[in-house]
């Protein structure tokens, strides 16, 4: 490597390939099943949306990225509501509820745009790369296989559960990064942003146009190390090369 040479790691769900709007496309399908259920009681598709939201994202800071979360919140909210409106639950649409929820993991993977040319630039620039990612091993390493990432990050590949400064603190004792010249990509200001600047290391936030609820959080203490906002993962090399120049 050149004395330029820097350690990036990648988050992949929302930076490397789409994910959310899987979800969305999931959530579109159960507000119409929910919102038909409770027509009677007077429920909206964002009395709905509110309710799920607020589980979903309680369910993730207690159990991590875990498949199962999502699924458990479609329900537990149709709980909610047939508790509050006397409506009698269902096992038969629990069923559809839960085979719903988890369908969101069968959808295609498709990369962002210019993702190849991204990750192809930086390497042949010399820098090393790193893949660090939340959920469970077996539904992202089929993401991984499917996209031919390992091509691009070999072995460096992490997988957590859990995504927070624990887990990141951990990866970089694993290897010898030296942090001023490591760096963290990703579109969560929980789960990338955060992390990294409490570790000390620079970081990269692409900003999408519609963000999961979860992964919004204020910046509570000004940044101390270097902290770049982009609308694009096309736009990561030439930030670098400017930060390096």
């Amino acid at each position: 490597m050149s004395q330029t040479s820097q350690h990036i790691i990648f988050d992949m769900d929302d930076t490397l390939i789409h994910c959310n709007k899987y979800f969305d496309l999931i959530l579109g399908d159960y507000f119409e099943w929910m919102t038909e259920w409770f027509q009677q009681y007077g429920v909206t598709t964002q009395d709905i949306r509110t309710k799920q939201m607020e589980i979903d994202v309680a369910g993730v800071d207690k159990m991590g990225f875990a498949s199962v979360n999502f699924p458990k919140s479609l329900i537990a909210t149709y709980h909610y509501f047939s508790k509050v409106h006397g409506r009698g639950r269902s096992p038969k649409e629990e069923e559809l509820l839960f085979k719903l929820g988890l369908s969101v993991y069968d959808q295609e993977i498709e990369a962002y745009p210019g993702m190849i040319e991204t990750l192809e630039e930086l390497r042949d620039e010399g820098h090393q790369l790193y893949l660090y990612t939340g959920g469970e091993s077996k539904i992202q390493t089929r993401k991984i296989e499917q996209m031919k990432l390992a091509e691009y990050f070999n072995d460096r590949i992490y997988i957590r559960q859990h995504k927070n400064i624990t887990a990141l603190e951990e990866i970089l004792s694993l290897g010898t990064f030296d942090r001023s010249d490591t760096w963290m990509i990703g579109n969560s200001l929980r789960t990338d942003v955060v992390p990294a600047l409490t570790a000390g290391i620079n970081s990269i936030y692409i900003k999408q146009q519609r963000e999961w609820q979860y992964n919004l959080v204020e910046l509570k203490q000004e940044p101390h190390n270097v902290l770049y906002t982009v609308s694009a993962l096309t736009e990561v090399p030439e930030v670098i090369q400017e930060h390096l120049n």
